[in-house]
């Protein structure tokens, strides 16, 4: 008698370990201070394989620090907490994990001698109150600080792991790097969590995944595809997880490979490429040089242009001509096109861009005029309605912009569609 046995394999993803970040302190709560913490210690977490569930701030409230401790816990591996170890009464981190864990709080030999050695290091008496810094949870294991008097704090429950760390940055920082990501990696058994990140600009994110739909539908059980849109542009990030990150950047390369023939034209860069970033090595490849004629973008669209290193080397200069006068008086604009068809008309770009390429003697120039707003439309050129212009040895391209009524975005959109112009125009003559 013959047995035949079918064996049915079916992706089986390892367990995620998750966290939750909690910063503690009223001054965040009221806006007076930036949370730079959290996303700190979110790209920590997410290099090693630990996957971030929530971030909650909250203030210097006994009850509500207790109650968010127990949920907390109740959703996540990893709990780390930030802020409240100072010395004062305000602070109530330490008493509040020690009555959370039960235990008494007790002068720690090892810390206080730390600290003794700190303080005299630095000239400054090791007053009573400072002393109480090295006083800790019995539960914990203490954390050395060699940055701050605060040392952080390492809780076990079971599988689950309190850390709390000190609020200020560079503490916190040298803390997580030096202390609680080798705990972490012994613990716990941690995936390898693998991101790209497709950078696009042309397409709204409703037209992107309509056009990207069946290779989406196609994507392996372990790859993510996440939308992440901002001003102008969609971002495309891609994210496996398994146990072989070689495996994983293969996996997801093969997947770019499939989806870039179909979005070629929309996508300028990968991961940590900008605009800017993308416009200045296309210039260089080609050995051109540009220069920025700029009203309604006050200089803005330079800025983006020179953050980038190396700029010098393709990017000769900019005009700022808000005022009609200098429009005239600099670029060249000539009067009669001022009066005719207004500052904020295609008329008025083909000139300032003309202008300023002849003026700079560059390969291109580029030019911005516009209504950012909020107030100063009209019905015929209402707030945002924006000229722009590339200018070029072939003649010049121009695009008309109707944007919003916010005005830092139509500056912000502006420039980054005017950097695109010029991507455009550099990938057509590749």
């Amino acid at each position: 008698m013959t047995v035949k046995i079918k064996l049915i394999f079916k992706y089986s993803p390892m367990k995620i370990t998750t966290a939750e970040i909690l910063t503690i302190g009223d001054e965040i709560l009221y806006g007076q201070i930036l949370d730079t913490n959290s996303k700190f210690i979110s790209d920590k977490l997410d290099s090693l394989g630990v996957k971030v569930v929530q971030k909650t701030s909250i203030g210097d409230i006994k009850s509500t620090m207790m109650r968010t401790f127990k949920e907390a816990e109740e959703r996540a591996d990893i709990i780390i907490i930030t802020g409240g170890l100072g010395p004062t009464n305000d602070d109530l981190t330490k008493p509040c994990l020690a009555e959370y864990f039960d235990c008494p709080i007790e002068m720690h030999s090892e810390g206080l001698q730390h600290l003794t050695k700190m303080f005299e290091s630095r000239g400054y008496e090791l007053t009573e109150t400072n002393k109480q810094q090295a006083a800790l949870p019995t539960a914990c294991k203490m954390l050395t600080n060699h940055l701050g008097s605060a040392p952080g704090m390492w809780f076990d429950k079971g599988t689950t792991t309190f850390i709390s760390l000190p609020g200020v940055p560079y503490e916190m920082e040298a803390l997580i790097e030096k202390e609680v990501i080798p705990r972490l990696e012994k613990k716990y058994v941690l995936p390898t969590i693998y991101h790209k990140v497709i950078k696009t600009i042309g397409k709204g994110e409703s037209y992107l995944a309509e056009m990207i739909k069946n290779w989406e539908a196609h994507l392996p059980k372990n790859v993510a595809l996440a939308y992440l849109p901002s001003i102008g542009q969609v971002k495309l990030r891609l994210t496996a997880v398994g146990t072989d990150r070689a495996a994983l950047v293969d996996l997801v390369e093969k997947e770019i490979s499939a989806v870039t023939p179909i979005i070629a034209p929309y996508i300028f860069g990968f991961n940590g490429d900008t605009m800017e970033s993308a416009v200045g090595s296309l210039l260089k490849e080609h050995k051109k040089t540009l220069a920025t004629a700029e009203s309604c973008t006050g200089g803005y669209l330079a800025h983006l242009i020179t953050s980038i290193p190396g700029s010098s080397e393709y990017f000769q200069g900019s005009v700022v001509a808000y005022d009609n006068q200098q429009k005239e008086n600099i670029l060249g604009v000539d009067p009669h096109t001022l009066q005719a068809h207004g500052a904020v008309s295609e008329a008025t770009v083909i000139e300032m861009a003309s202008g300023i390429k002849e003026k700079m003697k560059t390969s291109f120039g580029v030019a911005t005029s516009g209504i950012a707003g909020p107030d100063g439309g009209s019905a015929e050129k209402p707030v945002g309605t924006i000229w722009i212009a590339l200018a070029h040895d072939a003649g010049v391209e121009t695009r008309l912009l109707q944007l919003g009524k916010n005005r830092m975005v139509n500056i912000q959109a502006t420039a980054v569609k005017t950097l695109d112009l010029i991507r455009r125009h550099l990938n057509q003559t590749l």
